[in-house]
């Protein structure tokens, strides 16, 4: 359904040269479909799934519960196979790959959000967030951190221990770690769900300026329509499969549109 594209044909001085360009998507589903079989019975989390995450988008996952959202992220960031169908990492398919090559990719070219912040708690706020660098065997681009931490909010905060912080503080801390890589895309699951009204809308309002700022690619399941709003598009699951999608979206069009999906 989405055409990776993977270069172009410049003329200069009368030679045709090939340009390297990068794919549209950062992030593409084809036709993805998810079954478990538990003894005789077979559950099909997700039926056919085609979508696309346009490179320094901010998309938002909803639907009811048991709608395919957990499912879809994880087979979306590489954390699951799909039973059928592809998906692609930039100009990588993801679906090709072994769980070694899988790892490596995750560890490399994506980053993770969840609702529990994941921290080490015997490591300090710069150690949490340079882990995945660690792990690799990569030095750390001190210019990146900084600026990276400046980002966030957490330039006074990098001898702390996660215990010394706020959940929201701990939450930035997670988000730096993601985007210390430089991640193609950053999976964000119910990032929101374990902070209070207040500092859940800094923590979207800092994903909100990742995105136009540092162009980065978002994708985020909440069941909040009110942190769905913060995203350029919203798109809804029902039963495994797409139930429509709003462009700038509002939290009144959100919860608009998740009471009709038991219609759908």
């Amino acid at each position: 359904m989405f055409k990776q594209r993977r270069g172009r044909s410049k003329q200069g001085d009368g030679a045709a040269v090939l340009v390297a360009e990068a794919p549209a998507y950062a992030v593409t589903l084809d036709s993805v479909t998810k079954t478990y079989r538990t003894g005789a019975t077979e559950v099909r989390a997700l039926d056919g799934v085609s979508l696309g995450l346009r490179r320094g988008s901010f998309t938002a996952v909803m639907g009811p519960s048991g709608s395919g959202k957990s499912t879809f992220l994880h087979c979306a960031a590489g954390l699951d196979q799909p039973t059928s169908g592809t998906v692609w990492l930039g100009d990588t398919e993801l679906t090709r790959l072994d769980e070694k090559q899988l790892t490596v990719q995750r560890r490399t070219r994506i980053g993770f959000v969840f609702q529990a912040y994941n921290l080490i708690p015997s490591l300090s706020v710069r150690d949490n967030i340079t882990l995945p660098l660690r792990f690799s065997g990569v030095p750390v681009d001190e210019a990146w951190l900084a600026q990276i931490v400046q980002e966030v909010g957490l330039g006074d905060r990098l001898t702390h221990r996660p215990s010394e912080l706020s959940g929201g503080q701990q939450q930035r801390v997670a988000i730096a770690r993601a985007l210390i890589t430089r991640p193609e895309a950053v999976f964000a699951d119910e990032p929101t769900g374990a902070l209070d009204s207040r500092t859940g809308k800094q923590v979207l309002q800092l994903m909100r300026s990742l995105v136009d700022s540092l162009g980065q690619t978002i994708l985020m399941v909440t069941h909040d329509p009110v942190a769905a709003s913060w995203a350029d598009r919203v798109v809804f699951l029902a039963d495994g499969r797409l139930a429509g999608e709003l462009a700038d979206p509002t939290a009144e069009t959100v919860a608009a549109h998740l009471t009709h999906l038991g219609e759908w």
